[in-house]
């Protein structure tokens, strides 16, 4: 078979011939092995479906979706709690020193995959670099709680 243009294959495509998955096939098939936009008509394509079908169900569901405004619906969202106040009140600086000792000593966690996958290869030096990187973190958590950072007030 030859070369087909994008619409002759689109069409064959939709119209359900027999060949038409035979004729997608050998079309993708007859791009030559250099970099050239035809390479990347596969993952245009997905990217074009992927988009309109997107679009499609988002107005699917606005046609043909429930609209009730209700007064709980149309009030602002705050995890289930009502709201008080206004939203420029300070807040604890406790609150945010937590959250930043979390993500801290969550990317530790992080940091132990790569010796989880090479523990073999790496050896005796690999464990003690390991324990050495686990003994600055345990000082540190060890200053954290010395210093009352955990400890909440309110």
């Amino acid at each position: 078979m030859g070369s087909f243009s994008f619409y002759e294959l689109s069409f064959a495509y939709f119209c359900g011939t027999k060949n038409s998955c035979m004729i997608l096939l050998q079309y993708l098939m007859s791009a030559n092995e250099t970099n050239s936009a035809t390479n990347y008509l596969p993952i245009a394509l997905q990217l074009l479906f992927a988009g309109g079908f997107v679009a499609l169900m988002i107005l699917i569901s606005s046609w043909l979706g429930p609209k009730r405004a209700t007064s709980d619906k149309l009030e602002n969202f705050a995890s289930g709690i009502e709201t008080h106040g206004d939203a420029r009140s300070p807040m604890a600086i406790k609150y945010f020193l937590v959250a930043i000792l979390f993500v801290l000593f969550d990317v530790e966690v992080i940091f132990f995959y790569p010796y989880a996958v090479n523990f073999k290869s790496l050896g005796w030096a690999g464990f003690g670099e390991v324990v050495l990187f686990v003994g600055f973190f345990l000082v540190g958590f060890i200053y954290i709680i010395k210093k009352g950072a955990l400890q909440w007030e309110d």
